[in-house]
């Protein structure tokens, strides 16, 4: 076999269907079209969107109120009660660790540690940010802040 002797598969091309050329190929004359309305006409029929003259919903709803910020940074944020009822005293509080605990979802999610609840146990604690009530309660508790981790 040469490559001059490959040819396709019996059916599997097809000629494309030439329209509107002459009454004997069959789609001659309104070439598959039908005869008047807003079909048939060259750059005709209705636009993307239109929904028979009703108010399309594109129009129908608000545009978004407010403002988003492309450099809003999002915490996932921890409680200083929650890290009293999972950690021991002298744990390393980190994003490993409260992921291992079921804190957080995420081992590289940005954590902050925010300062609700009570702390009696002393941890080291090296998450991206604490709040200033936080930091408080883990050294007065003898424990200590390492930012960011």
């Amino acid at each position: 076999m040469e490559l001059k002797d490959l040819v396709p598969a019996e059916g599997s091309k097809k000629a494309r269907k030439r329209v509107g050329r002459g009454p004997a190929s069959g789609t001659g004359k309104t070439a598959g079209r039908g005869y008047n309305g807003q079909k048939s006409r060259a750059g005709g029929g209705k636009g993307v969107g239109f929904e028979g003259g009703q108010t399309p919903l594109a129009r129908r709803l608000p545009k978004l109120p407010g403002f988003r910020n492309i450099n809003h940074v999002e915490y996932v944020p921890v409680n200083v009660s929650r890290l009293e009822a999972c950690f021991e005293a002298g744990d390393v509080v980190d994003c490993d660790t409260l992921k291992a605990k079921g804190i957080i979802k995420h081992s590289d999610a940005l954590v902050k540690v925010l300062g609700d609840g009570e702390i009696t146990k002393s941890l080291t604690v090296k998450v991206d940010k604490v709040s200033a009530s936080a930091k408080a309660k883990i050294e007065a508790a003898g424990g200590k802040v390492e930012e960011p981790c």
